[in-house]
């Protein structure tokens, strides 16, 4: 077997930090630009085989099963990732009987009490972090018994970005608390041997396996690659957890999928590392209760999530996180120039979105004036038809990046979108993957104001990790790099004017209405019918007259 090196290396910083764990160091000028979830360019090294510098701490919240525990942390006492640049941090989230450690566990290991105001994983998670220095974060759930080279085999990512989050195999099987002690799993992982600890063909596969393998291994998942990020086993820098903003300790479910979408808004590679595996020790509560599971998480999931599928179900409502940022700039418009295309946008069917009207509001004052003849008179009657809207933000600079919300959407004042002008926009970004949208309304070209403007937030953030210093059409054509740039004609997004309205639609788009239309046909037809049946079976003898007198 070959031995994994334990030293630092010549560009570690031996000084250390936090309680001691040393610090690597990551050359982040030469860590390659990847493109939308391919990770292909990166070549980890082999297992065994290489000399690490970047040190880890292993974040494990637990609430109660001590006996799980034990097996979990005796496992970790035989990684082969160096224990000099390895802290294992426990989170006791209230257990009923306090937990003590094991005496099977690795050299430095802590065990401390989640911090008081909070409960549930999300918060243990963010209690363990807050008290660690590992420069990689690893969060184990307290039922998951890995292999030898689980740690390491994770960590090879991290040395190669620090934008990559690095995903867990495991595999589901029946736990027996008596069937083994610690010991016994300390020296069978140890020596290599844990893949024999359960039976592989009893144990259950995770239902990610699917969709990575669906997706080349997530290379071509594209925006939607946090999904299969469901907790249990995964890591990231910590710039990276604490860029995202740490877990959310509202989610006492669902907290895993929640804060992967935060982690991928920051521009986040996911990796699935399978080289390596590990058991959960049990099975799930998504495997056991998935209903209930379900109905719990998505109200959670879909106000947090704007391209949850759930939430996509119900496009009437309005949700704690918009679908997407839009910015008109309104400095020098009229009222009835901003009224129309403000009002169809928030008329339309992505109700969902946050308005942000860009103008001076400052110049305006409650001194004595002419009413009908100010200087800012349309400024001032935009400000009032607009204010009550809780949409609707007042900014006289551009409003800085939610990295929550997926989209900024940039509008030019004057021209009336379409009601499903928003949706439309991010089903063509979607469609070509691409991270910038750049749509020349009739009459505009690509230099002119007239061109709707969609970005991804993802290729943005992206971009501007790998090079702060960008900015304008530099960091455009980065955005184009990452994660590809489409221009096209904009007739479809906006209504015509009179002088347009003979203009010819595209038979995709007349397709498209008629199917819509035909839809809608027989939908109306199954309610009509489902009307028939509860007639007939409340007034037998009414439905025959009725149904005789609509026949003549």
């Amino acid at each position: 077997m070959t031995t994994l090196d334990t030293g630092l290396g010549p560009d570690a910083d031996a000084s250390g930090a936090g309680d001691g764990l040393p610090r690597g160091e990551l050359d982040l000028a030469a860590q390659p630009r990847l493109t939308r979830n391919d990770y292909s360019p990166l070549a980890p090294p082999a297992l065994g085989a290489w000399t690490p510098t970047l040190s880890v701490s292993v974040v494990i919240p637990a609430h109660g099963n001590p006996e799980k525990l034990a097996l979990v942390l005796a496992a970790l006492a035989g990684q082969s990732y160096p224990a000099r640049l390895t802290e294992v941090v426990v989170v006791d989230d209230g257990s009923p009987e306090p937990l003590v450690l094991p005496e099977a566990r690795p050299e430095n290991t802590r065990l401390i009490t989640s911090a008081p105001g909070g409960w549930g994983s999300a918060h243990a998670v963010n209690t363990g972090v807050a008290a660690s220095s590992g420069q990689v974060v690893l969060r184990l759930d307290a039922d998951m018994l890995v292999y030898r080279e689980h740690v390491e085999s994770q960590m090879r990512w991290h040395h190669l970005v620090d934008y990559g989050v690095a995903m867990g195999h495991k595999l589901f099987v029946d736990f027996d608390p008596a069937a083994m002690t610690p010991e016994h799993v300390r020296g069978e992982v140890a020596e290599g041997r844990a893949d024999t600890l359960f039976d592989r063909a009893s144990a259950d596969a995770h239902w990610v396996e699917k969709p990575i393998a669906d997706h080349d291994r997530l290379r071509k998942a594209g925006h939607q690659a946090y999904r299969v990020f469901t907790g249990a086993t995964g890591s990231l820098h910590r710039s990276l957890f604490e860029a995202a903003g740490g877990m959310d300790a509202g989610m006492v479910l669902g907290g895993d999928t929640e804060f992967a979408y935060r982690v991928s808004q920051q521009g986040a590679v996911f990796i699935p590392d399978l080289d390596t595996s590990s058991w959960h020790l049990g099975r799930s509560q998504m495997q056991t209760r998935r209903d209930a599971g379900m109905r719990y998480r998505s109200p959670y999931v879909a106000n947090r999530v704007p391209d949850f599928r759930l939430r996509r179900k119900r496009p009437d409502r309005v949700w704690e996180v918009p679908f997407a940022d839009v910015v008109l700039d309104v400095d020098g418009h009229t009222l009835e120039d901003v009224d129309t295309t403000a009002s169809a946008l928030l008329d339309g069917t992505t109700p969902d979105i946050r308005l942000w009207l860009r103008g001076p509001w400052g110049v305006l004052t409650d001194d004595r004036r002419s009413p009908l003849d100010e200087e800012r008179l349309d400024l001032r009657l935009i400000r009032e038809t607009f204010r009550g809207d809780p949409r609707v933000r007042l900014t006289e600079e551009t409003p800085d990046a939610d990295h929550r919300v997926p989209f900024v959407l940039r509008v030019p004042v004057g021209p009336k979108p379409t009601p499903t002008a928003v949706a439309d926009l991010v089903e063509v970004a979607n469609k070509r993957r691409v991270g910038l949208l750049g749509v020349p309304l009739p009459g505009a070209t690509r230099a002119d104001d007239g061109v709707l403007r969609l970005e991804r937030a993802t290729a943005f953030s992206r971009a501007r990790h790998l090079d702060p210093e960008a900015a304008g059409k530099e960091l455009d054509h980065l955005v184009e790099e990452l994660h590809g740039t489409h221009w096209m004609p904009g007739e479809e997004f906006v209504v015509p004017t009179d002088d347009e309205t003979s203009a010819p639609q595209r038979p995709d788009k007349l397709r498209a209405e008629l199917d819509r239309a035909l839809a809608d046909v027989e939908r109306l037809r199954a309610r009509a019918k489902r009307a028939e049946r509860k007639l007939r079976w409340f007034t037998p003898g009414l439905t025959g007259r009725v149904l005789r007198k609509l026949a003549r």
